[in-house]
């Protein structure tokens, strides 16, 4: 509080009358206070993502219109370990074209990319949704202000190295699959059921080996003959090709779509990120 004063040019005393004053109009308390100092309550946090979003905004329109300098294009997304959303990601970038930008891109846990939207740290999130987590996951979206948007539907595909013993199979069951070991993106402290990346994560699996990015799970996938669940979409340009991926014998959908703020329509290089990341409707494998 000190240092934030300072920074200010006012005393600590107005600062902290000024943040009381704050607490008491908005109705929350902002501020847990302790003779060890201040940390934010979780009201707090969520009020400090609207604030600094409105303040980044105000920041944008005092370049544009009031200085009439050159401003930076911002965008920033979360995603579930999905490579076709890098891709689209390096698209829009690509195709912008910009010498200034400020792009954020963050491949994360399912509860994070929850937390990014809804705090403003990322303007989409793209997840998945499928008839075990749909309930539970569109409840935390409702609670949190967020509203989900499908892009498609895709059959559920186990993706392999191409050396594998099942990869030159037309289907495979589950059973099949079983022999060797799961890969699955760690969850941390939100490690749910339904925060899970991979499909039928309630399925005892004999083998299962948890990781916490992409690289290492595509080391695993050669080294250990191991197998996740997923859309099946190949992306060669950034994984490489020497993984496939095999239908799983099932009928079973996952929806594949964005998360956004309720209320706040998308930024131009937000609708076209989404532009980007549809075009992979026509690369789902049938």
């Amino acid at each position: 509080m000190n240092e934030a004063a300072k920074a200010m040019f006012i005393s600590q005393p107005s600062l902290s009358a000024s943040v009381k004053d704050l607490e008491d109009e908005i109705g929350i308390e902002i501020f847990i206070r302790s003779n060890r100092g201040i940390s934010l309550t979780p009201e707090g946090k969520e009020f400090l993502g609207y604030a600094r979003q409105v303040v980044q905004q105000y920041e944008l329109i005092e370049k544009r219109y009031i200085d009439k300098g050159e401003y930076k294009k911002r965008f920033s997304v979360s995603m579930q370990h999905y490579t076709f959303a890098v891709n689209a990601f390096i698209e829009v970038i690509n195709r912008y074209g910009i010498d200034e930008y400020d792009f954020s891109v963050y491949e994360t846990r399912t509860n994070d990319v929850i937390l990014n939207v809804r705090n403003f740290k990322s303007e989409v999130g793209i997840l998945y949704l499928n008839d075990f987590n749909r309930k539970v996951l569109e409840k935390i979206f409702a609670e949190n202000e967020l509203s989900f948007h499908k892009l498609f539907d895709c059959h559920i595909y186990a993706y392999v190295a191409k050396n594998h013993p099942l990869a030159n199979k037309d289907r495979v069951t589950l059973e099949e699959l079983s022999e060797y070991p799961c890969l699955a993106f760690d969850q941390g402290e939100n490690n749910s059921f339904y925060f899970a990346e991979e499909l039928y994560s309630t399925f005892e699996y004999k083998r299962i080996i948890h990781a916490n990015d992409r690289a290492t799970m595509l080391n695993l996938f050669v080294g250990m003959n191991g197998f996740t669940l997923c859309s099946g979409i190949i992306c060669e340009d950034l994984n490489g090709d020497e993984y496939t991926a095999v239908r799983l014998d099932s009928d079973d959908l996952m929806t594949i779509g964005y998360i956004k703020r309720k209320g706040i329509p998308l930024s131009e290089i937000g609708l076209q990120y989404i532009s980007e990341v549809e075009k992979y409707k026509e690369k789902v494998l049938g």
